[in-house]
């Protein structure tokens, strides 16, 4: 960068460069925070925004559900009282083996149903999330897990933590559980 010229063609001033240099620095510097400050401000207004989108929409959602369970288990009630009054009548079945029949149906649709919710529910646990943290030294996992700059699996590791415990829960520090990979 050259200095700038002076009218006369002779030195300049060092001080009033270094000045000058300081103030654009500060206005710069002045600048730089202001626009921080407004995008933190809009980072907050759209936060709060989305939330409040999202509590709304979880009160709709949580009270529509409940409008489907309720006329949903109604429909399957009646359902079940037409196949119950069908098998008795057209079929002449007597009702206890009737009622038998189509209670059974019910106890396994509700058992295949809750067997799935569970295993859906394990999706839950964000294994593949804490163990990546783990390798990266953050969570209760951290101690079982390789480090980060190293090429082993970490869900290996994990494998192998749950078997060394053999269902047993592992304990750290002050006896504190640590939740399972």
């Amino acid at each position: 960068m050259t200095p700038p010229a002076d009218g006369d063609g002779g030195d300049h001033d060092p001080v009033h460069g270094i000045e000058a240099s300081l103030k654009e620095l500060g206005a710069s510097g002045r600048a730089t925070w202001d626009a921080g400050r407004d995008a933190g401000k809009a980072f907050r207004i759209l936060l709060s925004a989305d939330i409040s989108l999202a509590r709304s929409a979880f009160g709709r959602s949580l009270a529509f559900t409940g409008v489907a369970i309720a006329f949903g288990a109604s429909a399957w009630l009646l359902l079940m009282a037409a196949l119950i009054a069908a098998l008795s009548i057209s079929l002449g079945w007597p009702w206890a083996l009737s009622l038998l029949l189509t209670g059974t149906l019910s106890l396994v649709i509700a058992g295949a149903g809750g067997w799935t919710a569970m295993r859906y529910f394990e999706h839950t646990r964000l294994k593949a999330t804490r163990r990546q943290l783990a390798r990266l030294g953050i969570g209760e996992l951290a101690a079982y897990m390789p480090d980060a700059g190293s090429g082993a699996s970490a869900k290996q590791a994990a494998d192998r933590v749950a078997d060394a415990a053999d269902g047993e829960s592992l304990k750290k520090g002050l006896g504190v559980q640590v939740t399972p990979p």
